[in-house]
């Protein structure tokens, strides 16, 4: 006797799972990310607020336009023009954008499948998501009658998120790490030791600034007080100060790598030439130098060499080699070579990102505009990358 083929499954077989619908998950992920990302910024409008008579719904509007602001939409007053991100905001946003991406693309199965098709798509919903957010809070937000292009902001929210989003799916995704294992291996090394040259310059112009700002403590603390704002309004000052701080530290790289940044149309801070008009009145501000660099101070120019030398000696470290790879000179060199432009380009990056302005008169140009810091900070960190490179292998290598 045959057994028939249409016979129903057993009952203990298993059964296939599937993941809650696309447009669901990449929605309350996109509504998830703008509240936690908004949040804080209106915390610290409302404290920063306290005591000035203001009213709730003005605060609030200053904060959201804040919060616009971090995403790269501009504000427009009708006297001015405000375009200088936050990019302490920024950078909290983006990592919220990007969890939001493996949110989405988790609920849906994407982070299991070999294909990164899954998690693009939930990027992209998540992006589509969050412009309809944008949109909705560019309608809303007046603060201080300024006006805000709805259709920007959907378009700048939309595509922040979606790349955020993406990025963030598919680096927890198994089809994102089948592609990273893909991709050649000096390729990979090259990017990963010009991403730590460029932390480590970063972090050397933050400490540049932060010891600025300590020499010129009196000052900044005079500054601070002529607000007389109470607690309050002090602490409101310091968070926008922090918000900044990132700028920054690109700023202090830029100065160390050596074109310096502007801080207003006509002016220059350089390690060789420094001229400056009246500036904004924030404490933070009370850090610019005087004058071009002097004493001791030169010393701290080698920091972009040192940043390179860095990285370098951290990719000529021994390590197990990876099957089919080669371990010799070539591919080593290669890849401490390629951290040079790969260095340039995220400087570039970072220039643009942190650069805009704070109105439209002589302060519409702060921060680098010079594309010779890329070039510079590529020549110098390449450098600095093969002679790490070079020293710490043929420091490790195996003695008779």
């Amino acid at each position: 006797m045959v057994a028939s083929t249409d016979a129903a499954p057993r009952t203990g077989a298993p059964t296939r799972r599937t993941g809650a619908p696309l447009p669901l998950a990449a929605a309350v992920a996109a509504l998830w990310a703008a509240l936690l990302g908004v949040t804080p910024v209106l915390l610290l409008t409302l404290v920063g607020a306290i005591g000035t008579g203001a009213q709730l719904a003005d605060v609030a509007g200053v904060g959201a336009g804040a919060w616009l602001l971090a995403h790269g939409v501009p504000i427009a007053t009708p006297t001015d023009r405000i375009t200088l991100m936050p990019l302490a905001i920024t950078l909290w946003v983006a990592w919220r954008l990007s969890r939001a991406g493996v949110h989405a693309s988790r609920a849906t199965g994407a982070l299991r499948t070999v294909s990164a098709w899954p998690a693009v798509r939930a990027g992209l919903a998540v992006g589509v998501g969050y412009a309809a957010v944008g949109a909705l809070v560019a309608v809303l937000v007046r603060p201080g009658g300024a006006q805000v292009s709805v259709l920007r902001a959907a378009l700048t929210f939309g595509g922040v998120a979606t790349l955020a989003a993406i990025v963030g799916a598919l680096a927890h995704a198994r089809a994102g790490r089948r592609l990273l294992g893909r991709a050649p291996r000096s390729l990979v090394d090259g990017a990963r030791t010009g991403l730590a040259a460029i932390a480590f310059l970063l972090a050397a112009g933050a400490a540049l600034a932060g010891l600025a700002l300590a020499l010129a403590g009196r000052e900044a603390t005079q500054m601070l007080s002529a607000y007389q704002a109470g607690i309050a309004g002090q602490v409101g000052i310091t968070a926008l100060c922090l918000a900044y701080l990132p700028n920054l530290a690109v700023w202090g790289a830029a100065y160390l790598v050596g074109p310096g940044f502007a801080l207003g149309t006509g002016t220059v801070v350089s390690p060789g030439d420094v001229l400056l008009g009246p500036v904004p009145a924030l404490p933070v501000f009370a850090a610019l130098p005087d004058g071009p660099v002097g004493g001791i101070g030169p010393a701290l120019l080698g920091a972009p060499l040192v940043a390179g030398l860095g990285a370098g000696l951290l990719l000529g470290r021994p390590r197990p080699a990876a099957p089919g790879a080669r371990d010799g000179w070539g591919p080593l060199l290669g890849s401490a070579a390629l951290a040079g432009p790969v260095a340039g380009l995220l400087v570039y990056l970072a220039t643009v990102i942190s650069r805009g302005s704070l109105g439209s008169g002589r302060l519409a140009d702060v921060g680098c505009y010079d594309p010779l810091v890329a070039v510079f900070a590529a020549a110098i960190i390449g450098v600095g990358a093969v002679a790490g490179a070079t020293t710490r292998r043929w420091l490790a290598r195996p003695r008779r």
